[in-house]
């Protein structure tokens, strides 16, 4: 595994007006995903090829090979937080259930952000979306028609194994990136961390999750197989005819042209200090690895560290993340993130950030031209 000095990196540079989140914003207390109560059943046999469905309980295929915890997680029925013969399961907070439904709402385009199996306002604002684009009543729980429609149709199991590769663990990495902006600029690439990072942003995991799942795995070992979530195949190819940034409920909308719902994410809106803009705006272009230029004449914040202007090199760990869709809006954009878990759970700088995955399938499917609008007011301050 090779660390820095970095190799030469081939990117686009872009004007980036966002920073990360604002160290003077709390986070929120997670909120509760009220999961209906179920009586327990007998698990059904399990066979080769078959889903069998046991009421509320969705059943997938087994691999008998993976460990207790993760046969846990791809047996859970609503309202689960173990199954006979799971007694390894014991990650504290973390539901079987709510893992599975995270992957499930990630592959049918409803994204939680980041995959963590812990309730949180991400995971009940996607559940509400999913259930209103599919006239189902949503009254804060996870209910079993909710349940089930997300099931519907979708046997792959939500956890798998992976082998990891000597291309995983080839670098570079950066190790943990500087928190001074002037220090971060003199990087030549803001590249993954280690491999752990590199594999969770790739199976939309939160890390704390991935080590947990997999204790005492060196990921820098090419040939070790882990256990990972198996979300969506990479970025969709969507046809994207506007974009809602919803202040009020931290999330976008993605709409095609006969105005049907296509993607939802959540996101970080705008701040006390500098609010995102009101009305309707467009995509004015995008960069995919972008640079982050930081120019005190056009922006209202400093940046620990930031003195003058400063260029900070692209990569996953860049501020601004692995894409840049800049707005008609003067230093707006919607962008990535370094750090998944906080999305929807601080403020930004004004901009609007989302998980790397969710802007690289944003950036994929908008054109310049293509209508923003932003509805809703953000919260004010810290956040209860």
């Amino acid at each position: 595994m090779r660390r820095i000095p970095l190799l030469a990196l081939g990117v686009t540079a872009w004007l980036a007006a966002c920073s990360g989140p604002a160290p003077s914003q709390k986070l929120r207390a997670p909120a509760k995903v009220a999961l209906e109560t179920v009586a327990p059943k007998a698990l059904p046999a399990l066979v080769p090829g078959a889903a069998p469905r046991d009421g509320s309980l969705t059943i997938v295929q087994a691999d008998m090979n993976l460990p207790a915890a993760a046969q846990a997680i791809n047996t859970a029925g609503l309202g689960a937080t173990s199954v006979p013969g799971a007694k390894d399961l014991s990650i504290p907070g973390v539901s079987p259930t709510l893992i599975k439904a995270e992957v499930l709402l990630d592959r049918a385009g409803f994204s939680p952000g980041v995959i963590d199996g812990r309730p949180g306002d991400n995971l009940d604002r996607a559940l509400e979306a999913f259930a209103q684009a599919h006239g189902l009543m949503w009254d804060g729980r996870l209910s079993s028609a909710i349940w089930d429609t997300l099931a519907a149709g979708d046997s792959t199991p939500p956890v798998r194994s992976y082998q990891i590769t000597a291309q995983d663990v080839a670098g570079p990495f950066i190790g943990t990136p500087p928190k001074d902006y002037a220090e971060m600029a003199k990087l030549p690439g803001l590249t993954y961390s280690d491999p752990s990072q590199m594999l969770a942003e790739r199976f939309h995991m939160d890390g704390k999750l991935l080590k947990a799942l997999n204790p005492r795995v060196d990921f820098a070992k090419a040939g070790t197989s882990i256990i990972v979530t198996s979300p969506r195949d990479g970025p969709r190819d969507l046809k994207v005819a506007r974009v809602e940034v919803d202040k009020t409920r931290e999330a976008i909308r993605a709409y095609d042209s006969s105005n049907r719902l296509v993607a939802y994410y959540p996101a970080s809106v705008g701040s006390s200090e500098r609010p995102a803009p009101s009305g309707v705006w467009a995509v004015k272009a995008v960069a995919p690895h972008p640079a982050y230029y930081y120019d005190p004449k056009r922006l209202t914040f400093a940046p620990e560290g930031a003195t003058g202007r400063l260029k900070i090199a692209p990569g996953p760990n860049n501020p601004v993340g692995s894409t840049w869709i800049g707005l008609s809006v003067p230093t707006y954009g919607i962008h990535g993130s370094p750090d998944p878990s906080l999305v929807g759970k601080r403020q930004s700088h004004g901009c609007v950030r989302l998980t790397n995955w969710d802007a690289l399938e944003l950036g994929r499917s908008v054109k310049a031209g293509t209508q923003v609008s932003f509805v809703g007011e953000e919260a004010r301050g810290a956040r209860a």
